[in-house]
């Protein structure tokens, strides 16, 4: 077992080991990866308003690495109309306590421009990228971006269910330093990038779903497992393109993987490897609450989208790393999308995973499974690693994700 774990980290370590590089390059510090809203049809609120107007959205954000300039990308990728930024700032976070602090920055920050303008428009299916600003960010440092929507925004491009608590407030109130009267927000709206420019550095993004997206982890905290990963793996750049309701065939809450592999990893600066977790909602969707009238998934069409995204990645000369599947009996039950979790689609979880673990078409393999899976009844999560709905991680189960992904940067 040990020269087998050995042989499947060895390229991607020598790959990842981090000699020191002296050049000054943009690279992604954070990211959320953008996702298309939806109506009443499908089964999930988006627990987001329909539109925003007159108001100012005030969100924070956890750094993967510092640099010297700073600047902020906001994305309009599925809206119909212009997105209207009005004034735009960017502070340190004001920790406080235990408490979100969303709404709280230390000052007013620093105003950030566009082609030297305070206000931009953003036509639809594109995004906007700041003017660089000259400010000290540490690694894993918190950040508030402060953004005034002045007209009605549909808020069309947004990211679901972020584990970070937003706020906004009506008015223009991007410079306060506190928010009053500010109401919560679950997610995140149009806010999609921040980069820094400093010393040139590598970066991993972990392409995945709700579970790379952080859900079931303490809200506030930067507890997913990418953000985990980020504290051990000293000179890497580690961005989270999760999804929740992501699918690797399919579009559901977001397009399917080989759809956003450019957007979402391909295009970030400097990416060497890529972190490929996606599948268990292709499994579980068919015949829940999800998707009723959609034919089971089978483990040759997922192994199919698989190899189209291998393909992609080498194309580009990106090394693509392979997560198996976590287990997950009794998903959901009890709750109206019971019909997550078969027999039979625990079945095809386990034909994809040994296809991940034994074909050889990644680069490496991280066996989540293996390392999350109760060793008395391998179907399902071992307890301490379960946050309660029997599919997502807790903290704990998190932190063991981050310690299996850790090897790829650790070893030499």
């Amino acid at each position: 077992m040990e020269n087998t774990m050995k042989r499947l980290l060895f390229p991607l370590a020598a790959l990842l080991a981090a000699a020191t590089v002296h050049a000054q390059e943009w690279r992604t510090t954070w990211y959320a990866a953008p996702m298309p809203s939806w109506g009443a049809e499908f089964a999930l609120p988006t627990m987001l308003p329909a539109a925003l107007e007159g108001q100012t959205v005030r969100e924070t954000l956890r750094t993967s690495v510092g640099g010297e300039q700073v600047r902020v990308t906001w994305s309009n990728r599925y809206g119909k109309t212009p997105l209207v930024i009005g004034e735009a700032r960017l502070a340190a976070t004001q920790e406080h306590g235990t408490q979100p602090a969303s709404f709280r920055q230390s000052g007013s920050g620093v105003a950030l421009t566009f082609a030297g303008q305070r206000s931009v428009s953003i036509a639809p299916g594109r995004s906007a990228t700041s003017d660089a600003v000259r400010l000290p960010v540490a690694a894993r440092q918190r950040l508030t971006v402060s953004t005034w929507l002045p007209q009605h925004t549909p808020l069309a491009t947004f990211h679901w269910g972020a584990q970070q608590t937003a706020f906004t407030v009506g008015g223009n109130h991007v410079a306060a330093a506190s928010l009053s009267g500010a109401q919560a927000l679950t997610g995140r709206a149009f806010l999609s990038a921040v980069q820094v420019r400093g010393p040139a550095q590598r970066t991993l993004v972990a392409l995945g779903d709700s579970i790379t997206d952080g859900n079931g982890s303490t809200p506030d905290r930067n507890r997913r497992w990418p953000d985990q990963l980020a504290d051990q793996a000293e000179g890497v750049v580690v961005l989270n393109a999760g999804i929740s309701g992501a699918r690797l065939l399919s579009n559901g809450m977001g397009e399917k993987a080989i759809a956003r592999f450019e957007h979402d990893v391909l295009a970030q600066p400097g990416v060497d490897t890529v972190i490929v977790m996606l599948g268990i909602n292709d499994i579980g969707w068919p015949g829940s609450a999800f998707a009723p009238q959609e034919p089971p998934a089978t483990a040759s069409a997922m192994i199919a989208g698989y190899r189209a995204l291998i393909a992609a990645a080498r194309a580009r000369q990106v090394r693509i790393v392979g997560g198996t599947l976590l287990p997950f009996e009794g998903a959901l039950h009890g709750t109206p999308f019971a019909g997550y979790h078969s027999a039979a689609k625990d079945r095809v979880r386990h034909e994809v995973n040994q296809w991940i673990r034994n074909s050889g078409e990644f680069d490496a393999v991280i066996d989540f499974d293996q390392h999350l899976r109760d060793p008395a009844h391998p179907a399902r999560l071992l307890p301490a690693y379960d946050s309660g709905d029997h599919l997502h991680p807790s903290d704990a189960g998190y932190a063991e994700m981050a310690r299996a992904a850790a090897l790829i940067t650790k070893q030499t």
